[in-house]
């Protein structure tokens, strides 16, 4: 059920991030057992510029999405405020 606040931009970014980093997951699992596909290599490479666009563009309208250093903080150290992903 949809957080009755939140946009339908939010819930649209969360699920290109989740295919996104789905498709890194396959990726890596791919070229574990064939570390020479070029090909491969090119794909996972822009998909990992493609998820960074995401969360870049996530965390500019709607709060921290990473941490362990992943993301910068704001000055009000807003970690957290926002709904969890798991939250809505």
């Amino acid at each position: 059920m949809a957080h009755p606040q939140l946009p339908q931009e939010y819930y649209d970014l969360l699920e290109q991030i989740q295919a996104a980093d789905f498709v890194l997951v396959e990726l890596t699992l791919y070229l574990d057992t064939h570390p020479d596909d070029v090909t491969a290599m090119q794909q996972f490479n822009q998909y990992v510029q493609y998820s960074k666009q995401l969360k870049q563009m996530y965390e500019e309208r709607y709060g921290t999405l990473q941490q362990f250093g992943n993301s910068y903080t704001d000055a009000n150290w807003s970690w957290g405020r926002a709904p969890w992903p798991w939250q809505v």
